[in-house]
């Protein structure tokens, strides 16, 4: 499985991949009433690539030392926060937005790798009742948790699970689109792109492209 292994400059364009499907998705659900089949298929893939981009810094050598995770849902939660104007202007107070569910699901696996009967619990309730609360629901952790499980031993059967884990988007999604992210990974792991890191654009481009789109739409 060590054919799975990515390199930075080929993770961050996933990123890149990511936020340009995720900007198609919301132009094609907020500005043309879903009117493109297409836009709508690929926005699926976007939960499942930011899920596996998340799991593999959270899974890195050192990451629960050297508090990552910590660090990761203070950025996730200021920026959930920052996009919940607009967001709510364009759906509603309830679920709340993706950044939440990346949240969410960062505070679970960093009670999982703490350890301890008393973490576990508190990582069963939080999957339990904060997956009724966020976007995409259980099966967005679902997938991520399937994903870092998979990123911590790799392994056919835990491959699988993530396959599995990621269809069950189709509870949400109405299709299977989302498994085709797992194929485009695999195929971001065998080329080395030389593509920078640019951290802070992936969580202000979230807000910002919410709040011109709910001013456009406003309009419209």
């Amino acid at each position: 499985m060590s054919a799975w292994s990515i390199s930075n400059g080929s993770l961050e364009a996933l990123k890149w991949v990511g936020l340009l499907l995720m900007t198609g998705d919301h132009v094609n659900k907020y500005l043309l009433p879903e009117t493109s089949p297409a836009l709508y298929a690929l926005g699926r893939l976007v939960m499942p690539l930011f899920g596996f981009v998340l799991m593999v810094n959270l899974t890195r050598p050192g990451a629960l030392e050297a508090g990552v995770h910590l660090r990761v849902m203070k950025r996730l939660a200021i920026f959930a926060l920052l996009a919940t104007p607009a967001f709510v202007r364009l759906n509603g107070w309830w679920p709340f937005n993706i950044l939440a569910t990346l949240f969410l699901v960062t505070l679970i696996v960093w009670l999982l790798e703490r350890g301890g009967w008393v973490h576990c619990c508190a990582a069963v309730i939080a999957f339990l009742f904060g997956g009724a609360m966020v976007e995409f629901w259980w099966p967005a952790l679902l997938s991520c948790l399937a994903a870092w499980g998979f990123l911590r031993r790799p392994g056919m059967l835990r491959l699988l699970l993530w396959a599995f884990a990621t269809g069950s988007l189709a509870v949400v999604n109405g299709n299977f689109a989302a498994v085709v992210a797992l194929p485009l990974i695999w195929g971001a792991s065998q080329v080395e792109t030389p593509c920078p890191r640019s951290r802070w654009i992936f969580y202000s481009f979230y807000p910002a492209h919410l709040s011109l789109i709910a001013l456009v739409h406003r309009q419209t």
